[in-house]
């Protein structure tokens, strides 16, 4: 039996926190993957920015990328290595450089999804680096009224540029006089002005990492550390699995693996507004409570597409949707077609399958490390970068608390998925086997959660079903890992009371 060892990438900016952990995680894993009379092994390394020879062979199987959609360096090293060496990436570096958000908007329109009404406008201001642009616009420009725009859309509605991110450059308009002003001070943007969903009664984002769709309450008028808010049952069944397919469509048409979709929900309806993200939020910082189920989504797609050898995709495939678009369907349909699309595209149930055979310790052992010392350093690591000196220890502990509460809720989680078990394998008289209480499925659903109040635990103790070894807190020069030896974690004890706090 020979050792294949595939490699993964991880293309990096100011991420501190979800790379440590995700290195580590893997370590605990200890993967040893059959493959016909092989086995498979994984490594994992950092991707430095240096120049490079075109016909330089690539040696990743994976990367994952957070710098593509600004860093041009890396951008062009990834699509290099598609191309010449058939390098698998998250994300798709083509649709990200080409698909702004007036794209999206469009394509989406095409599809029939609920996309508030969105005009686009001229810039304000010209760029005098082109002397034809002054000809052309004497020509051919048309003088418009934007207040009879405005009056169009009606208000409130939103200014905002037609390619941005990161909510820069957007602007809610009450009136006519904001509109004016805001137009005034826009500058060289191309501007979209867009109609509000006014009023909403809810704010979500759906997190997709491949096939799996993670979904949140969202408050964006909170600080950044509070707008992803810790909440269960704020949608029902129906609702969500609307949203999921959503994420889902959204990704897969535009070849995008770690993508989110913000949607505001009016009158019973959901309407996509923000979904054209190339680097979605990945910090403690701001998921906090969420942060553990993103991390194992990501390991657990990123495992797959190595140990499989996934293909990229190296076009766009919009056909399939489009005849979908065509027929006479109601919505909800429509989209139950896109999204059979997208499971198809994303293997849903070869990725399910692979989790379940493979991966069926992932949860315990993400359990077991979120209660380290060694996750409470990394924590600290990305904290002390954002915060004021000051600040440091008290938002450290704020965000490692809401953690153990989330250990706390898979906990409990994890207990009832294994009593069940215990009791169908009762009743049918035969012996549990440990693939037998795993949780094959890893898309998380409101029911998947059993704790609805918001807690956050007493300072993290010792789990006393649990040994394992500890760990050094991580200092903020970010030293390696230190090295583990592989464990295999308790079942989970269920979790104790903690004080209600608002969050």
């Amino acid at each position: 039996m020979a050792n294949i060892t595939k490699n993964i990438g991880l293309s990096l900016g100011a991420d501190l926190c979800w790379p440590a952990c995700y290195e580590e995680i893997i370590k605990r894993l200890d993967l040893n993957i059959p493959s016909g009379e092989d086995a498979i092994k994984f490594h994992v390394e950092r991707v430095s920015v240096e120049p490079f020879n075109l016909r330089q062979p690539v040696r990743y199987d994976v990367v994952l990328d957070r710098l593509t959609h600004w860093f041009h360096t890396s951008r062009e090293w990834i699509k290099k290595a598609v191309v010449m060496d058939g390098l698998y990436v998250l994300n798709n570096p083509w649709s990200l450089q080409s698909m702004e958000k007036h794209t999206t908007y469009s394509a989406m329109m095409a599809l029939g999804m609920p996309i508030p009404d969105t005009w686009m406008v001229p810039p304000r201001e010209v760029s005098p680096d082109n002397p034809d642009i002054y000809p052309t616009l004497e020509r051919y420009g048309r003088k418009f009224e934007l207040a009879e725009i405005g009056e169009k859309l009606g208000y409130p509605l939103f200014m905002k540029p037609y390619d941005g991110g990161a909510w820069v450059g957007v602007t809610k308009i009450n009136n006519t006089q904001q509109l004016l002003k805001a137009y005034e001070q826009s500058g060289r943007r191309v501007m979209h002005l867009q109609r509000a969903v006014d009023p909403f009664d809810l704010f979500v984002r759906a997190i997709g990492i491949g096939p799996q769709v993670h979904i949140v309450r969202y408050d964006p008028d909170a600080p950044l550390h509070d707008r992803y808010k810790v909440d269960f049952f704020f949608v029902n069944g129906d609702e969500w699995s609307v949203l999921q397919d959503t994420c889902l469509t959204i990704n897969a048409f535009f070849g995008w693996e770690f993508n989110s979709c913000e949607s505001l929900r009016k009158e019973g309806t959901f309407y996509p507004i923000d979904f054209a993200n190339a680097c979605p939020d990945f910090q403690v910082t701001s998921l906090h409570f969420h942060f553990p189920e993103l991390v194992k989504n990501m390991i657990r797609w990123s495992l797959f597409c190595a140990a499989t050898g996934r293909k990229k995709a190296l076009n766009l495939d919009w056909a399939p949707f489009f005849e979908i678009a065509k027929k006479d369907l109601p919505y909800r349909e429509r989209l139950a077609g896109y999204a059979k699309i997208a499971r198809e595209r994303m293997e849903h149930d070869r990725f399910q399958e692979f989790v379940a055979k493979h991966l069926s310790h992932l949860d315990e052992v993400t359990w077991e490390f979120f209660g380290t010392d060694m996750a409470k350093g990394f924590v600290r690591q990305k904290v002390a970068a954002l915060f004021p000196p000051h600040e440091v220890e008290v938002f450290t502990d704020h965000f490692f608390g809401l953690i153990q509460f989330w250990r706390k809720c898979e906990a409990d989680r994890m207990n009832s998925v294994k009593e069940q078990a215990a009791a169908a394998a009762a009743a049918a008289e035969v012996v549990t086997t440990p693939e037998a209480v795993s949780t094959p499925e890893v898309v998380t659903t409101p029911e998947a959660v059993s704790t609805p109040e918001v807690a956050t635990p007493e300072p993290a103790k010792p789990e006393p079903a649990i040994t394992t070894e500890k760990a050094p807190a991580a200092e903020a020069a970010a030293p390696e890992p230190a090295a583990f030896a592989p464990v295999k974690p308790a079942a989970p004890p269920k979790g104790g009371k903690g004080k209600k706090v608002k969050n």
